[in-house]
């Protein structure tokens, strides 16, 4: 199997740009046409779809086109969320037996429908007002989803979460306002957790609960007058949980442990990105260190990805949606032994 990955980038999104990202694949996979190709747009597409899918195809000379748009794209070659761009990973065959990895998913629709929710379990990215598309052509319900049977996946899941203060316990708790700890006020426990530079102007969209390390945080949307906070999700009395607060320190070291955990383990032959956007080069303040330490571990490697609103990943309670996480996936052939 040979594979390679493409990046095109202009000041318009004229289908010109997925076939040049197509070619540019092929050229450093030394193929000449695709078995396959995984292609991701920037939104800027929207109106152009079928010409660009229909470039795609005739670049690749094959009509198994698959991927979805996004807020904004990247590859081994860079990042790109403000213009116009097409990343492409081109394959010469894929193996046709083995256990299958993961359903690879992407969605538009800008949730985790009910129906994916369950088995199968998927990995993959969710973002909001975006296309889908199989086979070079659009999906009507802005929904994808990829079998890569003969592919083992090594998921990386990187949530960036540094654990403050103490485990706490609610007490009263109101549909989604947290009113009461066994330690006193919600406001007051958060203060109290939070280094203290930070506790005169808290970073509320920085800070989560976690009941769960396998569960999705729980998002923090108000401090209130009456010491209760308004959250994302409801709690219920006599739960436990940690706070938890988003940092780029925290996320940096998180992501490098995973990916050389994973350098000793596995023998990749490419990746996908799937990040947020409230993660990447606007979390890391001007770049995207996930994307640099990725390519500082596996250098010669090729990669795509996309930058939406969630990730899935499957949990021990089905699929899941989380926020202002990475998820690498790392597939290698099934027939291949893992490192020991």
């Amino acid at each position: 199997m040979k594979v390679g990955s493409g990046q095109a980038v202009g000041s318009s999104p004229t289908p010109a740009l997925a076939e040049q990202a197509v070619r540019e694949a092929l050229a450093r996979a030394g193929l000449t046409r695709a078995e396959r190709v995984l292609l991701f747009l920037s939104k800027d597409f929207a109106r152009q779809l079928p010409a660009t899918l229909r470039a795609a195809a005739a670049a690749a000379t094959c009509l198994q086109i698959d991927g979805c748009s996004a807020n904004g794209v990247l590859s081994d070659q860079g990042w790109q969320i403000d213009r116009p761009a097409a990343v492409a990973l081109v394959f010469s065959e894929l193996p046709k037996a083995g256990a299958a990895s993961p359903l690879l998913s992407f969605s538009g629709q800008g949730r985790l429908a009910w129906d994916w929710q369950d088995d199968p379990a998927r990995i993959g990215l969710v973002d909001s007002d975006t296309l889908a598309w199989q086979q070079a052509r659009e999906n009507g319900d802005a929904r994808c989803q990829i079998a890569l049977p003969g592919l083992r996946c090594t998921p990386l899941l990187s949530r960036g979460l540094r654990r403050i203060g103490e485990r706490q316990t609610v007490g009263v708790a109101d549909a989604h306002e947290l009113r009461q700890l066994e330690s006193g006020t919600a406001t007051d426990s958060l203060l109290r957790a939070l280094p203290g530079e930070l506790r005169a102007r808290p970073p509320i969209h920085q800070l989560s609960l976690l009941r769960d390390a396998a569960e999705p945080g729980i998002g923090v949307l108000s401090l209130n007058s009456d010491g209760s906070l308004t959250l994302t999700a409801a709690l219920q009395a006599g739960e436990q949980f940690d706070w938890a607060i988003r940092q780029p320190l925290a996320a940096d070291q998180e992501m490098r442990q995973l990916l050389d955990g994973a350098q000793t383990q596995t023998r990749p032959e490419f990746a996908l990105m799937l990040s947020c956007i409230g993660r990447g080069p606007l979390f890391y303040g001007g770049d995207d260190r996930d994307l640099a330490l990725f390519r500082e571990t596996f250098p010669d490697l090729p990669m795509i990805g996309a930058y939406g609103i969630g990730q899935i990943f499957p949990g021990e309670h089905g699929n899941r949606l989380f926020h202002n996480a990475v998820l690498t996936l790392l597939y290698e052939r099934h027939d291949v032994q893992s490192l020991p």
